[in-house]
């Protein structure tokens, strides 16, 4: 992924309004971001515990999407899997993620959801730049590479159900 600007970002939001995405909190270590090893841009709100934003390139374009998750979260005896790059955590290492739809199914309080790695840092699971516990990453038969396309396929069929 490109390096990003603030700029960039608060204007890629398709799924709240421009006041909306001006007050949203952007990260402040943009520059120290690993963007060569980035598919999205993730990040959680430090403001708002139930609030987190991607933004991604989608055929040519920056598409970014707020959402919301629990606040609470369930019990640590179990293990969740990431629907967008299949790496497993206990607990609340994996979140329901809900984005408000674009237009009007939006404005109708429609929303779309997904399971996702609740740190957002599915790029660096995927290429192994940073660990999930024992177990994480199950082994497959596919290369880095096509993780990786896994990944970013996951997500552009999420974007494009909102």
């Amino acid at each position: 992924m490109k390096a990003l600007t603030e700029q960039d970002i608060r204007a890629s939001f398709v799924n709240c309004s421009k006041g909306e995405a001006k007050r949203l909190a952007v990260p402040r270590d943009l520059a120290e971001r690993p963007w060569d090893d980035l598919d999205f841009l993730g990040w959680r709100d430090p403001g708002a515990p139930d609030r987190s934003y991607v933004v991604a390139e989608r055929d040519g374009r920056l598409i970014g999407v707020a959402l919301r998750f629990p606040a609470r979260q369930r019990g640590y005896l179990h293990r969740s899997m990431c629907s967008l790059c299949l790496t497993t955590h206990p607990g609340d290492g994996v979140s329901l993620m809900t984005a408000r739809r674009t237009g009007q199914a939006g404005r109708d309080g429609n929303s779309v959801g997904l399971y996702m790695c609740t740190d957002l840092d599915c790029s660096l699971y995927v290429r192994g730049r940073k660990q999930a516990v024992p177990g994480g990453r199950l082994q497959e038969s596919l290369t880095v590479a096509e993780q990786i396309e896994r990944t970013r396929a996951n997500l552009c069929a999420f974007l494009d159900r909102l």
